[in-house]
C-alpha cells in the first residue's frame, strides 16, 4: 500500500519517522512530508503558534503539493493529530484515495463532501482534550453521511499523542494496540 503520513503540530519528529519505518517493515511504501520546513517544536503551544503563522491554507497547499506526485497510485492518507486533520481533508478530496488512517485527530468536513465507502480508521485517547466526546459523535455521523466506512478505537487513560514515546502522553500498551489494529486495517485495503 502507498501511504502518505503527515506529522503533528510538533513537526517531523523521530516518532513519525519510526512510525513510517514500522509501516515500511510491514511492506508498505511510505512518504513523510515535512510541512514545517524542518522545524520541530518541544511544546504543543509552540507548534500551534507556528501553524497559525503558516495558516491553514498554506499548510494544505504544502500537503497537496507533497501528496500530488503519488496520488495517481491510490494513496492511503494518514496522520498524527494536526496531520490527521490534513490527511482527512486530502483523502476526502481525492477520488482515488484507498483509505484514511487517523491517529489522534480529525477535522471538520467541508459541506457537500461525499465519498464512495472510503475505509476510515480513527485511533484516539479517551478522554482527549482535542477530540471531545461530543465532537467525535458529530464527526462520526458526518463521516457516515458523507459515505465513509468508519471504525473508531478509543484508548481509556491514554494522553492525546500516546503513540509518541518521546512525549509525556506516551502509553506503551495503547500504542502497541493501535499499531496492531492499524496494521490489520491497512492489510485489508
Amino acid at each position: 500500500m502507498n501511504i502518505v503520513l503527515f506529522h503533528s503540530t510538533y513537526g517531523l519528529r523521530p516518532a513519525v519517522r519510526a512510525a513510517a519505518d514500522r509501516l515500511r517493515a510491514a511492506g508498505h511504501v511510505v512518504w513523510t512530508p515535512d510541512l514545517f520546513g524542518e522545524r520541530t517544536f518541544e511544546t504543543v503551544e509552540e507548534g500551534m503558534a507556528f501553524n497559525d503563522e503558516i495558516g491553514k491554507d498554506e499548510l494544505l497547499k504544502r500537503a497537496v503539493l507533497a501528496a500530488a506526485p503519488y496520488s495517481e497510485r491510490g494513496l492511503v492518507y494518514a496522520g498524527f493529530s494536526l496531520g490527521a486533520s490534513v490527511a482527512q481533508t486530502l483523502a476526502l478530496g481525492d477520488e482515488k484515495a484507498r483509505g484514511l488512517l487517523l491517529l489522534h485527530g480529525t477535522s471538520d468536513l467541508a459541506p457537500g463532501v461525499t465519498v464512495d465507502d472510503l475505509p476510515v480508521q480513527l485511533h484516539v485517547a479517551e478522554p482527549d482534550p482535542f477530540e471531545t466526546d461530543d465532537w467525535l459523535s458529530a464527526w462520526y455521523l458526518q463521516m457516515g453521511r458523507a459515505g465513509a466506512d468508519v471504525e473508531v478505537y478509543r484508548y481509556a487513560g491514554a494522553g492525546h499523542l500516546y503513540t509518541d514515546p518521546d512525549l509525556p502522553d506516551y502509553d506503551e500498551e495503547a500504542a502497541q494496540a493501535t499499531w496492531r489494529v492499524a496494521l490489520g486495517f491497512l492489510d485489508t485495503l
